[in-house]
């Protein structure tokens, strides 16, 4: 979850750069924006899914997915309302690309590797 965050980050910094160079300081952080309202939400939500439940069980941390992806969308929907109530002079489209490429970077996350992983052995003692 860390790693996916730290993309998302980094991607908005990348792009931020890029955009205020070559479009100047308000496509820049238009896109700083737009990165930071994807990142924020999904770190809700891995603090919702790594928080310590008093049960363990499957039940609780399905309630606690529940819980985090309703909170990441309010809190998307509330980060939008006050960059677009806020926030003038702004790009839109340099907002949405900062959005866009934050939110591709959980793709990305999907395709790290975290280093050697075992099989589990799921044979009884049996020999079955």
């Amino acid at each position: 979850m860390l790693k996916v965050l730290m993309l998302q980050i980094g991607i908005g910094a990348i792009l931020t750069v890029v955009l205020w160079g070559f479009f100047g300081p308000v496509a820049g952080y238009s896109a700083l924006l737009g990165s930071l309202t994807c990142a924020i939400p999904n770190a809700f939500l891995a603090l919702r899914l790594a928080a310590p439940r008093w049960d363990p069980g499957a039940k609780e941390l399905v309630r606690a997915a529940y819980i985090g992806e309703l909170g990441k969308l309010a809190i998307t929907v509330a980060m939008f309302a006050s960059v677009f109530a806020l926030v003038q002079p702004l790009s839109v489209a340099a907002l949405f690309a900062g959005f866009i490429a934050a939110q591709l970077m959980t793709f990305a996350g999907l395709l790290i590797n975290d280093g050697p992983h075992t099989e589990r052995n799921t044979r009884t003692n049996d020999g079955e």
